[in-house]
């Protein structure tokens, strides 16, 4: 069964000691005395213990001082009025002012209906102080509580950075009474709840309000971060030498990368990062298996990493379209916080098929090429694996490309290459060579600029080449600045 629990219970079990600095001034007079909704107003303030239908203010949570602006549900369904509004805007602006990051936990029926148009439109007063919130570059992290319907979920109940969901939460625009009094008939089950929604890629994880300062403290650890100012020295800027790589042909390094229990970027933040955070979907109604988004940290850098995941594209979940847009979100956050993008490259190629053309996915390709090429962060590309097509190319250009030895980049797999050129898949591996596509090559034509090793391949050695990886993202992570889309083009000229 859902818990419900108030905005004091709630601030209690999530900051530390329970403790937190009210910001609340006391609420404008907005009922008529003598009115009735003045008599709901005073049974609501009786009811509830608040005098209004939000408690904001700062707290500690694992040591951080954050900002919030939680429900109390018991008043009036949640709903918001005019100085309900007035109270929100009051502490997200002081937020801003004190560079805080801000934790909103809503749990509302929607716009309070004994106030009208005049409470509705405050929905756009608020999602504005959310935006220029984020505009500052501090993190917006919302827990979404039972209920959240209405204007409170069209607004700033739907902007955070991450979003999270209390398990079995009713979360949805339309209140299932409201559609059932308006048409005769329940709204279908199992939609507006958070378990579905997660699914759908609207909300990133369904938490428990226990487990919930555990989770935000992990973001907030990436989210807040700030990447190191110096430049490394550990970079000389010259790429590996080719002849590091000699010893296996283009077909035997796409052998070795296709094989099952090769490492994927699951195993490279399983053994080499800390604070992962993994996001869910675009956060627009979309998710996808194949493409992993998360933040993360490699040592001491923060970052977003956008990651092509091998096992999910290999059962039954080839990259689509919906997957580039998952990859875009990260390029935006990344964008609004400041923070490193990390791409890796691990691909069999995008999905084939009428609805992947119908969703748009040469658009996507194209989008996600222009977004990269003129990212406003860091960016970072590690070439893990398989390397095939428009897929891979999309997270490829960034300012600093890593390779791992038996990776490999191509146009097409090997074997679509021989039967256009020869008429036959048979000659895949000659292909391969002829066009340039391993490792050796990538570092000599500057399209890679180091080399990650295998000893002698992945599959062999996963907890120490992924922590191989991880360090090298670290090392080149350190004091990377972007370059600029002039500066990323250029390793392509010949």
């Amino acid at each position: 069964m859902t818990e419900r629990v108030g905005a004091r219970e709630l601030l209690r079990r999530v900051l530390d000691g329970g403790e937190w600095e009210s910001w609340d001034a006391p609420p404008a007079e907005v009922a008529a005395p003598g009115s009735a909704y003045a008599a709901e107003l005073a049974a609501a303030r009786e009811r509830s213990g608040s005098d209004e239908a939000v408690v904001t203010g700062a707290g500690r949570l694992r040591g951080r001082r954050v900002a919030f602006v939680v429900s109390e549900f018991r008043f009036l369904a949640g709903s918001i009025g005019l100085a309900t509004a007035d109270r929100i805007v009051a502490a997200v602006e002081r937020a801003t002012a004190e560079g805080l990051p801000l934790l909103a936990a809503p749990s509302s029926g929607g716009t309070r209906m004994q106030e009208g148009t005049a409470a509705f439109v405050q929905m756009a007063r608020i999602a504005a102080a959310v935006m220029a919130h984020r505009a500052a570059g501090l993190p917006y992290l919302v827990y979404l509580r039972h209920p959240t319907t209405g204007g409170v979920f069209a607004s700033w109940g739907s902007l955070g950075h991450v979003t999270a969901a209390e398990p079995g939460a009713l979360i949805g625009f339309l209140g299932p009474r409201v559609y059932e009094g308006l048409y005769g008939e329940p709204f279908p089950e199992g939609v507006q709840v958070a378990e579905n929604l997660a699914a759908k890629g609207l909300v990133d994880a369904v938490v428990g309000i226990d487990d919930l300062a555990d989770v935000a403290s992990t973001a907030l650890k990436v989210l807040c971060a700030r990447p190191s100012a110096t430049v490394a020295d550990a970079y000389s800027g010259q790429a590996a030498k080719p002849d590091e790589t000699a010893g296996d042909t283009a077909w035997e390094s796409i052998e070795r990368s296709r094989r099952a229990d090769r490492p994927g970027v699951r195993e490279l933040l399983r053994h080499g990062a800390a604070d992962v955070t993994p996001l869910s979907g675009t956060g627009q109604g979309e998710a996808e298996p194949g493409l992993l988004l998360a933040l993360a940290r490699f040592g001491a850098e923060p970052c977003v990493l956008v990651g092509q995941d091998r096992r999910g594209q290999r059962t039954g979940h080839p990259l689509g379209p919906a997957g580039l847009r998952v990859a875009r979100r990260g390029m935006g956050l990344a964008a609004e916080l400041g923070l490193p993008l990390v791409t890796v490259v691990d691909t069999p190629g995008a999905v084939l098929s009428a609805e992947a053309e119908e969703g748009g996915l040469a658009g996507e390709i194209a989008r996600c090429l222009a977004d990269l090429i003129t990212l406003a962060a860091p960016t970072l590309c590690l070439l893990l694996g398989e390397g095939t097509g428009g897929a891979a190319l999309a997270l490829l250009p960034a300012d600093r490309v890593l390779v791992a030895r038996h990776a490999w980049l191509s146009p097409l797999p090997p074997e679509g290459a021989s039967v256009i050129v020869h008429r036959t898949p048979d000659r895949a591996g000659e292909m391969a060579a002829a066009q340039g596509v391993r490792s050796a090559e990538l570092l000599r034509n500057g399209l890679a600029d180091e080399l990650v090793d295998e000893r002698p391949d992945a599959a062999d050695e996963p907890e120490a080449f992924c922590r191989r990886a991880a360090a090298a993202v670290e090392r080149h992570l350190h004091g990377l600045t972007p370059g600029g889309p002039a500066a990323r083009q250029a390793r392509y000229r010949h």
